[in-house]
């Protein structure tokens, strides 16, 4: 069950991600709480038939202290318990939801674990800790869990909610479905039922039937916030950013957890950013670096944090990467001006992805450039620089995103620079040679999705066999940028489409990213949608077209693609309308194909 704390060079969420402009993830999250008053109530009940009289006062005044909102002399008393009784079950459970309550995933889990052990027949354990694990995204834990849990209380309400929860977060929608469809019709007055099935609908693509199960959830309770929220979500994929803020800050108002509080927070700051309100929404973005919010990054630095406003000519200052590879990417368009704002005698220190180390240091020679390392331990992220010896020869620092803040507040704050990444000249000559031998035509490189599996992400990415259109293009030799396995893609597209897509020889697509920045700038140019190579493309001032969702973020409410100037943008109307955008990017690709006859 415990995860190891394991060191590695990139964080999980980095490793082939780009930085694709999704919209606020919808929440119907695994029901209860830890402590909860119920679960409270049950154990005050099973603690009066205890024999233990020395030790029932004690567990009692543990149950009290949590029901009082006491996590701290909760667990004090658990632990005055354990230590007269390190096997009663009932304390570890107790302990578990102290740990739980002050942010302690950690300990959390291994208390309920020995719990679970103790209590076998306590079936409430096993849901708490499903949940638990579901909040840390060990979602093949929490199913196993879960389904343990309704083994012993099957049809429980809770329980089928809470595996339908992690059964949808795996991907697997129908099953998702069937678990909880019989729940629902046997209590059709939950709301919560009725959000976790729109939830489903709406990861499936159907914002509209997902739309109706929000608005019967706020029928049955109008202050429900997670389905106020959610219904804020259909409304931005139907096309109403304005109306997405109301109901995002309505939800916001509600009665729910600091870490759900913070994810809302996180997502009403995409929003503002959505409708061009920059500088709130940059101000917003903060809250992915609150402790509450359980996505968290712990950024491992013992020296004063840079704010906006804060001094910095003439300064050092250590900036760390962070998000996805692509977001690393994009949020670099503010280094120019943090070079200028140090000044000559500033000096900057960039810690970056490693594989992206020799592209930065190119970029920007006078910085020192080396790889951040992301540690993964007990549900939480932490990410340092290792290369940095001395941590006193820093004066500031600050996430790389948190720059925005200051450098980037407008959309006329966006330098018109084609670039600002600077690939390999020798190796973009080297590609120019290697693609004057591939096939006639205008060299077009091609990414058609993301190596991201979770079950929202199809979502933003149309089929490939909507690329028919596109890829019958005569005059056009398609050349594969498309990191992860692309055999299928390939074969249909020569098998049903007659299209060969070249494929450049010597090079890894995911791994050499310096080469992907260099092949791209010897391109003609870039088609896809936005993974971490179109982002190097258009970084690096390759002619880009880019394929992008109704409502994303990055596009700071406009029809342009403000950090890369010479990008041009097509989208749909509404989110998974793909034919439209994908007849109008075949129509232009003919004209740009034909342009030198």
């Amino acid at each position: 069950m415990r995860q190891p704390a394991t060191p590695s060079a990139t964080s999980a969420i980095a490793l082939g991600v780009g930085a694709q402009p999704t919209l606020p993830k919808q929440v119907g999250g695994a029901l209860g709480e830890a402590g909860s008053k119920d679960a409270l109530a049950r154990l005050t009940a099973a603690v009066s038939e205890l024999k233990a009289l020395a030790i029932a006062p004690m567990l009692q005044a543990a149950i009290n202290a949590l029901n009082g909102g006491d996590h701290l002399a909760g667990g004090d008393w658990a632990i005055k318990v354990l230590e007269k009784d390190e096997r009663n079950g009932f304390a570890w459970y107790l302990l578990a939801m102290s740990r739980e309550r002050a942010g302690d995933f950690g300990s959390s889990i291994t208390c309920y674990e020995s719990a679970l052990a103790l209590l076998p027949n306590h079936a409430e354990v096993a849901n708490d800790l499903g949940r638990l694990a579901y909040r840390m995204g060990m979602l093949d834990q929490a199913e196993k869990l879960f389904r343990h849990f309704l083994a012993a209380k099957p049809g429980h309400h809770e329980g089928a909610n809470n595996l339908a929860c992690a059964i949808r977060d795996l991907g697997r929608f129908d099953e998702a479905v069937a678990v909880l469809k019989p729940v629902v019709m046997a209590k059709p007055d939950m709301p919560m039922l009725w959000n976790t099935m729109g939830t489903i609908v709406t990861e499936q693509g159907d914002a509209a039937t997902g739309q109706l199960f929000f608005e019967e959830a706020l029928r049955l309770d109008p202050e429900f916030p997670k389905a106020r929220y959610n219904l804020g979500n259909t409304r931005l994929v139907q096309g109403d950013p304005a109306g997405a803020l109301v109901e995002c800050e309505r939800a916001m108002l509600g009665k729910m957890t600091p870490d759900e509080f913070q994810m809302m927070r996180l997502s009403r700051s995409t929003i503002l950013l959505g409708l061009g309100r920059i500088g709130e929404g940059w101000d917003e973005y903060e809250a992915r670096l609150d402790d509450q919010f359980a996505d968290v990054t712990h950024f491992m630095v013992d020296r004063p944090r840079w704010a906006p406003g804060d001094e910095i000519k003439g300064r050092s200052l250590l900036v760390l990467g962070e998000q996805g590879l692509g977001d690393e990417v994009l949020f670099a368009n503010v280094l120019p001006d943090v070079v200028e704002a140090l000044g000559p005698q500033g000096r900057l220190t960039l810690a970056v992805e490693r594989r992206m180390v020799p592209l930065f240091q190119r970029s920007f020679p006078q910085a020192t450039v080396g790889a951040h390392a992301t540690y993964k331990a007990a549900g939480r992220t932490a990410r340092l620089a290792p290369f940095v010896e001395d941590q006193q020869t820093i004066d500031l620092w600050s996430p790389l995103g948190s720059l925005l803040r200051e450098f980037r507040r407008s959309a006329q704050a966006f330098p018109p620079h084609a670039r600002f990444l600077v690939a390999d000249p020798a190796r973009v000559a080297h590609w120019r040679k290697v693609l004057a031998k591939a096939p006639a035509g205008k060299k077009v490189g091609l990414l058609w999705k993301s190596m991201i599996k979770d079950g929202a992400r199809h979502r933003y990415f149309s089929a490939f066999e909507q690329w028919a259109g596109v890829l019958a293009t005569p005059g056009v030799t398609f050349v594969n940028l498309q990191y992860g396995d692309c055999t299928a893609e390939i074969a249909q597209a020569r098998s049903q489409f007659g299209v060969d897509i070249w494929t450049p020889p010597g090079i890894d697509l995911k791994q050499d990213l310096d080469d992907v920045a260099a092949l791209s700038c010897a391109l003609d140019l870039v088609v896809g949608f936005s993974n971490t190579n179109l982002n190097l493309a258009a970084a690096c001032g390759a002619p880009t077209w880019l394929i992008t969702n109704p409502g994303s973020w990055p596009r700071l409410g406009s029809d342009r693609y403000h950090w890369y100037p010479q990008a041009r943008v097509f989208a749909p109307a509404t989110i998974g309308d793909w034919e439209p955008v994908m007849n109008d990017i075949a129509a232009s690709l003919q004209t740009f194909a034909g342009a030198e006859h």
